[in-house]
């Protein structure tokens, strides 16, 4: 079993979801993050998909780091703004993450939208990569369906959580606890079925 993988992010939210997956299933690998790396590149995320992202990212830190990384690209798309902001949902409100002002930019956006109509899907893709093989990615993608709120609601969760609120739950994200948004949300839909293909994808390496 491989002792080290490295989680190319900052965002501590999804690292905590990653390890507490991971734990769950077994697999006593040790989950790095950038934090643990001295002086990683920031990866210019010029895709214009999700899993173009997480490619970006996967491999400029596999090469760097040398260790197997997993690296994820998550958005929101919302049907009343054609699927914006999709891969511009960190920075939907300008450079840097901040998720309030996120928040308040795609709140501003659906003014004057009734919520029947202010139906969204969160995605999220994974690749997993080994440095200088690529070519064999593991790539895997999740989706969780729902409605934006005019109001935020609940304190748990990160980014969008507030305003995203799943019907079969009667629950935003951030109101959830982490069990049960792990149980439905896109990225837990997507880190199941990483999972699921995990040891298989790191027996080809042996």
């Amino acid at each position: 079993m491989v002792k080290e993988i490295l989680f190319a992010t900052t965002n501590q939210g999804k690292v905590k979801e990653l390890r507490e997956a991971f734990a769950q299933a077994g697999i006593e690998s040790v989950i790095k993050t950038n934090v643990d790396l001295d002086n990683p590149p920031i990866v210019d995320e010029y895709g214009t998909t999700f899993e173009q992202n997480a490619k970006l990212k996967a491999h400029e830190l596999a090469d760097f780091s040398g260790m197997i990384t997993i690296a994820d690209d998550s958005g929101l798309m919302v049907d009343a703004l054609d699927g914006a902001p999709g891969v511009h949902s960190a920075r939907y409100a300008g450079e840097g993450h901040n998720d309030a002002q996120n928040n308040a930019k795609l709140l501003a956006e659906l003014g004057g939208v009734p919520q029947e109509k202010r139906t969204a899907k969160f995605n999220t893709t994974i690749v997993a990569s080994r440095p200088g093989q690529f070519d064999r990615d593991l790539v895997v993608s999740g989706q969780c369906s729902g409605q934006i709120l005019a109001v935020p609601r609940g304190e748990d969760g990160f980014g969008y959580d507030p305003l995203f609120y799943v019907p079969e739950k009667g629950k935003t994200f951030a109101q959830m606890t982490l069990d049960e948004k792990n149980s439905l949300s896109h990225r837990g839909r997507a880190i199941k079925k990483l999972l699921k293909s995990w040891p298989e994808w790191l027996a080809q390496f042996n």
